[in-house]
């Protein structure tokens, strides 16, 4: 299936804000026999677009004019230049998690490209389930090379195969597609079981001391008290007499 995003040319007294208030993402688009080009695209396709392609699956961008809002010509008369891109990098906003900035890498579809590939994890790990040790995913994409049109959306590792403590899925354990080459090292551990760490608690030493000096504190205290009732009855009551 072929992802097509339409973006539109913009200048640089276009104010970013202004073009986020439209429902448009400001973007750039560079690479293979491509002039630098300043675009805006709408956000709602293009995150659609995102969640199917990713950002190592192609993308045919059909660039409009800003003026005229009609397709850029190509060589041929009447026909839209299209240019094949890669989601090469992406700016979000820190807070609500939109795509606030993207670079589209322009790319030559007859000539293989390396790139970062995804890793998505299945499965369920049979040692952390009987509670042999717990999972830890130390890698989350691997890099391949391959033509644009051979590259996948993703790799899948299943990690039903650890079963045991210290069992471990290395990156040569990935099957991947037809025309596809690992470009990460073999030897790359992608996940692994590890023992289970006890938490240690830790025992704070008691102060004998302190506890005998409170204790007699509070008794010379009680001492005094009762020292003072003592007195007071005692003392001889003494009757005013009035004149």
């Amino acid at each position: 299936m072929t992802n097509i995003l339409t973006a539109t040319k913009r200048s640089k007294t276009d104010k970013l804000g202004a073009i986020r208030n439209n429902g448009m993402v400001p973007a750039v688009v560079y690479g293979a026999r491509v002039e630098n080009t300043m675009l805006s695209v709408p956000s709602v396709d293009f995150e659609k677009i995102l969640k199917i392609a990713g950002e190592s699956s192609t993308i045919v961008l059909e660039i409009k004019d800003e003026e005229s809002k009609t397709a850029l010509p190509s060589d041929k008369a009447g026909k839209p230049q299209k240019i094949d891109v890669l989601i090469h990098d992406m700016q979000v906003d820190p807070v609500k998690g939109f795509p606030i900035h993207i670079d589209f890498l322009a790319i030559d579809m007859n000539k293989a490209i390396e790139v970062g590939i995804p890793i998505e994890f299945t499965g369920i790990a049979l040692a952390e389930k009987d509670g042999l040790g717990v999972l830890v995913k130390v890698m989350h994409e691997v890099e391949v090379e391959a033509l644009p049109k051979d590259l996948p959306h993703n790799v899948v590792v299943d990690v039903s195969t650890l079963v045991a403590l210290n069992d471990q899925i290395h990156a040569k354990d990935i099957k991947l597609p037809k025309g596809v080459e690992l470009k990460t090292s073999g030897e790359e551990v992608i996940a692994l079981i590890a023992p289970i760490k006890e938490e240690v608690v830790e025992e704070v030493p008691v102060d004998l001391s302190a506890i005998e000096v409170e204790k007699k504190g509070k008794k010379d205290l009680s001492d005094d008290k009762a020292g003072d009732e003592v007195a007071e009855k005692a003392e001889p009551k003494t009757t005013e007499k009035a004149e």
